[in-house]
Formats: structure tokens, C-alpha cells, sequence
């Protein structure tokens, strides 16, 4: 039997992409440079997150756009009513007040990434938690190579219950595998 990564349990290998010739072809050029927002039409499925400051959980959902209809009800099922929502200042996030929560914004095209509110040295209103996410969800699906739009909500999956597993204590692990018969000694 041959060892594989944990994360390859799912069936989505085989042949990728067209053949090439290297002594006919011309080089390959780099992939996935077209410029703005991706679609599950335009084979780029955006990937939607929050994440709680205080728990550090994560919650990630692959969806069909970016637009304000998917990415609200998106928000408004992972966060608290009386929640404060950090964003950039997309369009896709203007209806969040209108839900009770409280939006702070930063403004990327003026190159503010983190404002200092009351003047304590300590940066409140900032999205880099989430940024820093993206670069993990980036690094964790580059071994995959070429994940189909299809499967890319079981990686995401993974993604997150494996970051999210870090916040889970020894003890918790511990009565959630042993059986409730089990002696447990302290």
C-alpha cells in the first residue's frame, strides 16, 4: 500500500491540460492573469471568509460571485447580530449595516491598510487577518495543481477544518475519542 499526503483523499487526478511539445511549441505563457473579480462562469470561483477576532475561527464558502446577494447572507450566518465587520471598501459589503452589524471600513485605493482609531499604537480597523488566510488557503491548495471548480469546496473544506483543529485543546481531543465508558484519570 503506498503512503500518500493526508490531504489527497479525494478523486480529482488524472490527465490536466494539453500536451506539449517543447521542440515545436512556443513557451507556455503564465496562466490566470485576466484582471478583475472571478465567477464560477469564468472557471475563477471566488472563495468567501470571516473570521472571528476573538476565536480565531475561520469560516470559508466557495459561491458563485462577489455580488452584494451572495456574499450577504454569507456574512450575516457567520457572524454574531452585534458583530463589527472589518472590510475593504468593496460595494459587496454596503449592505451590512443595514443587518444590525456594525462595518468599519479601510480604503486600499488610498493605501491605508490599518487605521489606528483612538491613537493607542495598536491598529483596530484592519482586514489583514483574513489577507494572511487567503495566503494560507493559496499555499495549502498549490501542491493540488489544477483543482476543478468542481471539487474546490472539498479542498476549502479541508482548508478550514484544519486551521480551525489548531484552536482545539488536548482535552477536548481526548473526551471526544475515548469512549464515555473509558475510565479518564486526571
Amino acid at each position: 500500500m503506498m503512503k500518500q499526503k493526508w490531504t489527497r483523499c479525494f478523486r480529482t487526478q488524472g490527465k490536466r491540460g494539453k500536451k506539449h511539445d517543447p521542440t515545436t511549441d512556443p513557451p507556455r505563457r503564465r496562466g490566470n492573469q485576466r484582471k478583475g473579480k472571478g465567477t464560477m462562469a469564468n472557471d475563477r470561483p471566488p472563495v468567501v471568509g470571516t473570521v472571528g477576532r476573538s476565536s480565531g475561527q475561520i469560516r470559508l464558502k466557495v459561491c458563485d460571485n462577489t455580488q452584494q446577494t451572495t456574499i450577504q447572507p454569507q456574512v450575516e450566518a457567520s457572524t454574531l447580530p452585534t458583530a463589527t465587520v472589518f472590510t475593504d471598501e468593496s460595494d459587496a459589503y454596503n449592505r451590512i449595516p443595514a443587518s444590525g452589524r456594525e462595518r468599519q471600513t479601510v480604503c486600499h485605493s488610498q493605501g491605508e491598510y490599518a487605521r489606528d482609531e483612538d491613537g493607542d499604537g495598536f491598529c483596530e480597523v484592519h482586514c489583514n487577518t483574513m489577507e494572511g488566510i487567503w495566503v494560507g488557503l493559496r499555499n495549502f491548495l498549490r501542491p493540488f495543481r489544477g483543482i476543478h471548480k468542481k471539487y474546490l469546496h472539498l479542498y476549502v473544506g479541508m482548508f478550514e477544518w484544519s486551521y480551525n483543529l489548531c484552536w482545539i485543546d488536548f482535552d477536548f481531543l481526548r473526551r471526544l475519542l475515548m469512549p464515555p465508558s473509558t475510565y479518564l484519570p486526571r
